[in-house]
């Protein structure tokens, strides 16, 4: 889908060249994580909790960006779209992910900086924070995340509290 979605782009500017859509698919192999990652989620399973990826990347995309970024031994789990051969936002991916760790959506706290995503993922029943990096504005869409954070170092200390029920969405 992503390729589907460059050369579309690239069609679309005029600037599709041969080797331009290769180059440039590659590059998501090797897209560092942001500087913070790391530290959090090692921060975060020293606190106990699970960490995981739930992405619409294929597993070979996953895999290398995850060893490219030296984060396979941060988490318990990397999870594919592909394995249930469909894309967030289909409830399908959530409920996958969801059996794969053996967890009722209300046991996750599910962070994404996609918005899109955010959203499915709270109106699925899971307790969210987005990341919002670039402060984007919300999307008119069903759900809410729970917190809104600007860096995942936000992150340990926010679930160190109580999430409270995915009632309004709460900025912290």
């Amino acid at each position: 889908m992503t390729g589907e979605a460059l050369e579309f782009t690239l069609d679309s500017l005029d600037l599709a060249s041969p080797g331009l859509w290769r180059r440039l698919m590659d590059l998501y192999e090797v897209l560092p994580a942001f500087p913070e990652v790391a530290d959090t989620l090692r921060e975060l399973r020293a606190a106990g909790f699970v960490t995981a990826i739930l992405s619409n990347g294929t597993p070979a995309m996953l895999d290398a960006a995850v060893r490219r970024a030296g984060l396979h031994e941060l988490l318990d789990a990397v999870l594919s779209a592909d394995a249930v051969q469909v894309f967030k936002t289909d409830p399908r991916v959530y409920d996958y992910g969801l059996r794969q760790l053996g967890l009722k959506a209300s046991e996750v706290s599910f962070q994404s900086s996609n918005g899109w995503d955010a959203f499915a993922a709270s109106a699925h029943g899971m307790r969210v924070v987005w990341c919002n990096r670039y402060g984007q504005r919300r999307e008119r869409l069903p759900g809410a995340p729970d917190h809104e954070i600007t860096s995942l170092a936000e992150l340990p200390r926010l679930l160190a509290r109580p999430m409270p029920p995915n009632l309004d969405a709460i900025d912290v």
